[in-house]
Parts: structure tokens; sequence; C-alpha cells
């Protein structure tokens, strides 16, 4: 183990929230009149801060829209995850291993921490992280590294010596500017040419395959 501490995003790295998240964009568009996009449309979203997304897929930039439609999103989305988000194949025994080994993890992402807590705690994972960070603690989410930065020094843990798990292109120009190593995850919707001229120390095609790039 070349790490003295791993970090992951949420969304497509650790779990698929897909089903609660099409949802809430359903419930938020419906509430502003918008037209409500498809499926696949939401998912390329996912890893946006939640206004940006609605602003990217509406033009909206009004603070009122921006607001009313997070409020809007979260009265559907957030009690759903909680109620059953699955983990990607692999997680809880990535997790787990790790923990075995000694090696603490952390999770930064823009969701919620209360939603990530209820998340981690409907499969029995929520006291098996040394932290979990959500975008409301931060005041500048992704790819701004506060959140990383904040982790890390929670973790006690140098830059260099931890590594950041993403999906996104947004997860790994976050960890560029922490300067932590990064691994891109390709369980969402980014492929792994995107990543090809960003720093990174593996594209792993899923979490079994980054647990073995890890040993444990």
């Amino acid at each position: 183990m070349d790490y003295k501490a791993v970090i992951f995003d949420f969304d497509y790295t650790l779990g698929d929230a897909t089903d609660a998240i099409y949802a809430g964009f359903q419930a938020g568009m419906t509430a502003l009149g918008q037209p409500v996009p498809d499926r696949e449309t939401v998912r390329r979203t996912v890893g946006m801060v939640l206004e940006d997304a609605y602003t990217l897929l509406t033009g909206d930039e009004s603070r009122e829209g921006r607001t009313t439609f997070r409020a809007e999103f979260s009265k559907v989305a957030r009690p759903m995850q909680a109620a059953g988000t699955p983990l990607c194949a692999g997680a809880r025994e990535l997790l787990l291993a790790l923990e075995a080994a000694g090696v603490p993890t952390a999770v930064v992402s823009t969701k919620h921490t209360g939603t990530l807590r209820d998340i981690f705690a409907g499969h029995g994972l929520a006291d098996h992280f040394a932290l979990i960070l959500g975008g409301d603690l931060v005041s500048r989410n992704k790819p701004d590294p506060e959140g990383l930065n904040a982790a890390l020094d929670r973790l006690g843990v140098a830059p260099a010596e931890a590594l950041y798990c993403g999906d996104t292109v947004i997860d790994a120009q976050t960890a560029a500017a922490a300067g932590t190593r990064f691994c891109a995850v390709l369980n969402g919707t980014t492929p792994a040419e995107a990543f090809r001229d960003l720093p990174h120390v593996r594209i792993a095609p899923d979490l079994i395959d980054l647990r073995t790039f890890l040993g444990v």
C-alpha cells in the first residue's frame, strides 16, 4: 500500500443514486415549469453542484430558480437516497479491506453530508470512515480543493500521501489542485479517454480493479 489514506467521491464512485437523482430532477423541473430532461442527460450532470446542473440544463441563472430547484429536488431525492441507494460493485469489499489494512478512508462529495451518512448507515458502513464531508460543509465545491484539503487536514496526511478516487474530470481537477494522487473509476458516464491527459496513477474500470491495484 503506497498511500496513508484513500479518499473517495460518492456518486458513480462508491454508489449509484440515479433513480433518486432523476426523480428529484423530475420534481424540481416540474415545479419550475421547465421541461424534464431524459434520464441519460441527467446522469451526465451527476458530480456537478446541483444548482449548476439545473442552470446548465435550463439556462436559468436566477438565484430564485436555483434555490427553488434545490428545495424541490431535495424533498424527493434525499428521502429516496437514504432509503436505498445501492453501492457499486466491490465497494463494500474495498472499504472493509482498506480498514483491515489500517488505511483510513474518507468521502469528499458534493452530496449533502446527512444524505451520505444515511446511505452508508443503510449499508452498515457509516462508522467505517474516518470522515464524511459533503458539499454543505464547504463554501467552495469541487473542483476547488477546499473539501479535499479539509479532509487531508483532518486525517493528518500530506497531499502526496493520499489517493483521491472519483469518476469525473471534476474529481481529477480537484485532486490536481489539492496535490493528491488521483485514480479514475469508470462507474459513471465519463470515458477513460477523458482522463488520459490529466494527472492520474490509475484508470480503474471498477472498484474490483482498484482493490487489486491497491493490493488489499
